[in-house]
Parts: C-alpha cells; structure tokens; sequence
C-alpha cells in the first residue's frame, strides 16, 4: 500500500523503515521506552508496518500484529512531534483500518490518551473486558 497525503507517503513497504527514526520515536513513548534496538527489530520483522515519510524522512510509526482472518491489534502508532496537528495521522489510522488487509476483521488497541482519535475511525472503549499478562 502507498498512499499519498499532501506531500506524505504512507507506505507497508518494509524496505523504506528506518530503523533509528523508528527507535527514537519508541524511545519517547510511554509504552516501549525500555525496549531494546533487538525488540523492536523483531517486532518489526514479525509485524505489519507502516511509515509515514516526508520526502526520504521517516516521520511516523505503525505496527499491526494480525492472524489476516479474525483480528488485529494495532499498536506502537507514532507520529514525529513537529509534524502533529498535521492530519497525517489521522490519514494513518483511516489508511490501516480501511484497508484491503484489515477492513474486514476486529481490530483491537491499548491508548492513554488518544480515545478520541481512534474513536473516529469505529474503535470503543471497553472497560474491564481486557487482561493483560506482563513478561517475568
């Protein structure tokens, strides 16, 4: 998939990541500042991905874990700081929960602070329903 968006690609084109933009975009999040370079190698080589690029710049992050029949999980969504307030996230979200891979199935995420964007795009909040296992 690439999808153009004024003048940002959205691409699942493994080839265009970047693995340091990538790593500095988790490093400033809430939920993977501890991971490892290793971790998030693998996580991308076991995933579904998508970048947002400005020009050659890598600017924004997705991950999907998905079984491509049942469901998804949509995690690790990242968009470079000086380019939120954009639309281009908005774009990202709208561009992975319609596309020809994911739009049929039930998609499922864990945020903090951002309910009201993926509620846009078909996600509610359920509270008490999920469990959580931690490593160790």
């Amino acid at each position: 998939m690439n999808i153009t968006y004024n003048q940002f690609l959205i691409s699942d084109d493994k080839s265009l990541l970047q693995l340091d933009a990538i790593c500095g975009f988790l490093g400033r999040s809430y939920w993977a500042d501890r991971w490892s370079r290793e971790t998030i190698a693998k996580s991308i080589e076991n995933s579904l991905c998508y970048g947002i690029y400005d020009g050659g710049k890598q600017i924004g992050f997705a991950r999907v874990v998905t079984d491509y029949a049942t469901m998804y999980w949509l995690c690790d969504v990242y968009v470079d700081e000086t380019y939120r307030g954009t639309g281009i996230g908005k774009k990202l979200i709208e561009s992975i929960t319609s596309s020809d891979e994911l739009g049929g199935l039930s998609g499922i995420l864990g945020t903090k602070d951002a309910h009201g964007l993926y509620e846009q795009y078909g996600f509610v909040r359920i509270p008490d329903r999920f469990m959580r296992k931690f490593p160790g």
